[in-house]
C-alpha cells in the first residue's frame, strides 16, 4: 500500500490518455494541492503540459491550439464553473477527469453545455485525498467540527476522501471504529453506506484476510500534539510549518532571497528521503559529513566545527550550493533550527514536557514548569504546551496547582485571548471524563532517560521517549488483541488477524505519529502493511485551532477550584 504512487498512476494516466500535444491543465484548490505533492511541475512538463490554471479564473486567453484535461473534485461549483467553460471553450479539445464519484445529474448538465462538442474524455480517477508520504495521507481540513460535532460539509469530504483511498488501493475493507466518539460511528456508518450503494467500484479481487479501516478520534490521544518533536521532518513542519511539501522561511533572519520558499519532497530529494526520520542530533552529523568530503573534494581548510560555522561556509562557498544540489537548503533549515532551539531554550522545554508525559513527579513537574515560565527566553506557546499537559495528567488531584499556574502565566503577560481558551478548553477536548484511555498510566515506571549524541558541538540532550498511543491501539490490532467493545466492527465480525491497516484520525494526525506507523512497517519487513491519514496533518499551533473551534464549552463545573483565565 503506498498512496504516492497510487495518486501518481492517476496524474500519469490522465496526463497520457490526451494523446501528444501541447497541453493546459485545469485544477481546483484542492486537486492543485493533491496534484502538486505528487507531482513536480518539470516532471508533468515532460508529459507536454506547460501551463498550468485554476478552473474558476476566468480571464485565461483562448488558445484553441491546446488541449485541455482539468482534474477536479466533483463539487456543485466545479460542475458550475465547467459548464460554463464548456459553453464558451477556450481550448480545442477538453478531457475531464474527476477525483470521486460524480452524480448522473451532472454529467447530464455538462452534456448539455457542450454544445460545441469539444469534450473527448470524462472519467472518475480516485486521487480525491493529499499523499504527503508513501503511508500517510490528509483530508487538509484543519477544523473538521463544532461543538463536538461534524459539520455536514466536512463529514460527506471526509468520507469521500477515505472512499477514494481505498478506490485508489483497490481495498474494501473492514471497518472498526472507536465506541467512545460519535463522530467516529457517524464517520464509519456513512463510509459503510457509500461502499454499499456503490459495491459495482469495489467489484475487485478480496485479499484473506481482509484490510481493516480503523477509525480513531484524535480526542484519545490530546498529549501528542502538545509535544515538542526532534526528528527532522517534525521539527522543520512544528517550527516553519510544512504545507504541501512547501516550507516558508520569509521570517528566517537573514534569508536569501532563493530560499525563502523551498520543497521537501522525499520524491524528488535524496537527502530529504534519507534523513526525515533521523534525529537533530544525527541530521546535523550527517551534514557536516556531506560539507567535509565536499571540503576535501575542494582542498578547503575552513573549520566547520560548530552549525553557525555550517552558515557560514555556504555563505561564503557559493560553489557549494551548486555542487551539493539541495544539501544547502537543509544546512539553512538545520542553522535556522539550532537557533531556535538554542534560543529558546527548547531541550529544557521538552525535557519537562516528556517528564509531564511519562513520569510521574507531580512537584518536580509543577516546580519545572514555574521555571518556564520565569524564564523570559522561553515562548508563549511552548509555556502553553507544558501547562496543558499538566492540566491533562493532574485533572483530577487534590493537590493540582493549575489555579497557581493560570494566576502566573497570567502575571507573565503575552497570553491571547486564543492562548487563554486552548488551556481552558483542553480537558472538555480530551480530559478523563472524555477519553478511555489512561494516557499517563503506562509508561510511570519508566525511567526518564537522555539520549546524547557526541561529535557534534551544539548539539546536546535528545528527548524521545514518549510514544504515541496510535502505535499501541495498531500493535494490538495486528496482534488480535484490540478490545472489540472499544473498537467494534461495524458489521460482520473477522477474528483474523490483519495485514494491511488503514487508520484513519478524525481530529488530524502528527508526525511523531506517521513515525511510529514508518517504523511498524520497517519491523516487519512488508508482512503487515499499514498507512497513516487524518482529516489534517497537524502542528501545536493548528492542533491549537482545532480544539478551540471543536469545543463549545469549556468551563469543568466538577473542578470548581480552577478558575477560568
Amino acid at each position: 500500500m503506498n498512496v504516492i504512487n497510487a495518486v501518481r498512476f492517476y496524474v500519469k494516466k490522465f496526463t497520457e490518455e490526451s494523446g501528444a500535444g501541447m497541453k493546459i491543465l485545469l485544477l481546483d484548490n484542492e486537486t492543485k494541492s493533491i496534484v502538486s505533492v505528487a507531482f513536480s511541475q518539470s516532471e508533468i512538463a515532460n508529459k507536454e503540459v506547460y501551463l498550468f490554471d485554476l478552473l474558476e479564473n476566468q480571464n485565461r486567453d483562448h488558445m484553441k491550439h491546446l488541449k485541455c484535461i482539468c482534474f477536479l473534485r466533483p463539487t456543485k461549483q466545479n460542475i458550475v464553473n465547467l459548464s460554463r467553460e464548456l459553453k464558451n471553450p477556450k481550448y480545442g479539445q477538453y478531457y475531464i477527469y474527476f477525483s470521486n464519484t460524480i452524480e448522473k445529474i451532472d454529467v447530464k448538465s455538462l452534456a448539455e453545455s457542450d454544445e460545441q462538442e469539444v469534450v473527448r474524455e470524462v472519467q472518475e480517477y480516485f486521487a480525491d485525498y493529499v499523499a504527503l508520504g508513501y503511508h500517510v495521507f490528509s483530508m487538509n481540513i484543519p477544523k473538521c467540527g463544532e461543538f463536538n460535532k461534524w459539520t455536514e460539509a466536512n463529514l460527506k469530504r471526509t468520507a469521500q476522501g477515505l472512499i477514494s483511498v481505498l478506490l485508489s488501493l483497490k481495498k474494501s475493507p473492514v471497518i472498526r471504529y472507536q465506541a467512545s466518539f460519535e463522530m467516529c460511528r457517524k464517520l464509519a456508518e456513512l463510509v459503510r453506506n457509500i461502499i454499499s450503494r456503490d459495491s459495482n467500484l469495489f467489484d475487485f479481487r478480496q485479499t484473506d484476510p481482509a484490510p481493516v479501516l480503523l477509525i480513531l478520534d484524535r480526542r484519545e490521544d490530546p498529549v501528542t500534539p502538545l509535544l515538542n518533536q526532534w526528528t527532522y521532518q517534525a521539527m522543520v513542519h512544528e517550527q516553519f510549518g510544512i504545507r504541501n511539501n512547501l516550507v516558508n522561511l520569509k521570517g528566517v533572519p537573514g534569508i536569501s532571497k532563493e530560499l525563502e520558499e523551498i520543497i521537501l519532497s522525499a520524491e524528488y530529494d535524496d537527502f530529504y528521503e534519507k534523513s526525515m526520520f533521523l534525529n537533530y542530533g544525527e541530521i546535523c552529523i550527517k551534514i557536516k559529513e556531506l560539507m567535509e568530503d565536499f571540503q576535501k573534494k575542494s582542498q578547503s581548510n575552513t573549520k566547520v566545527e560548530t552549525i553557525a560555522d555550517m552558515k557560514a561556509f555556504v555563505e561564503n562557498y557559493p560553489q557549494f550550493k551548486k555542487m551539493s544540489g539541495t544539501v544547502a537548503k537543509h544546512v539553512t533549515l538545520v542553522s535556522e533550527l539550532s537557533r531556535i532551539v538554542s534560543e529558546y531554550n527548547l531541550l529544557e522545554v521538552s525535557e519537562t514536557e516528556q517528564q509531564l508525559a511519562c513520569q510521574e513527579d507531580h512537584s518536580d513537574s509543577l516546580q519545572k514548569i514555574k521555571n518556564l515560565i520565569k524564564n523570559p527566553r522561553v515562548r508563549t506557546q511552548d509555556i502553553l504546551r507544558s501547562v496543558c499537559l499538566y492540566a491533562l495528567r493532574y485533572e483530577k488531584s487534590n493537590s493540582s496547582g493549575l489555579n497557581s499556574l493560570k494566576n502566573e502565566l497570567h502575571e507573565r503577560g503575552g497570553f491571547t485571548s486564543e492562548h487563554k481558551d486552548f488551556l481552558n478548553k483542553i480537558c472538555s477536548y480530551g480530559g478523563v471524563n472524555y477519553r478511555e484511555t489512561d494516557l499517563f498510566l503506562n509508561q510511570n515506571a519508566m525511567a526518564f532517560t537522555k539520549r546524547i549524541l557526541k561529535g557534534f558541538k551544539g548539539v546536546d540532550n535528545i528527548y524521545t521517549q514518549h510514544s504515541p498511543l496510535v502505535k499501541d491501539l495498531v500493535e494490538q490490532l495486528i496482534k488480535g488483541k484490540l478490545k472489540e467493545t472499544s473498537y467494534p466492527f461495524l458489521g460482520n465480525t473477522v477474528r483474523d488477524k490483519p495485514q494491511e491497516i488503514i487508520v484513519f484520525v478524525i481530529g488530524g494526525i502528527t508526525f511523531e505519529e506517521t513515525l511510529a506507523i514508518h517504523n511498524i512497517n520497517k519491523a516487519y519487513a512488508g508482512n503487515i502493511k499499514i498507512i497513516i491519514g487524518g482529516t489534517y496533518l497537524h502542528s501545536f499551533k493548528t492542533f491549537m485551532d482545532e480544539v478551540n473551534s471543536l469545543v463549545s464549552d469549556y468551563r469543568d463545573r466538577t473542578r470548581p477550584n480552577v478558575r477560568n483565565l
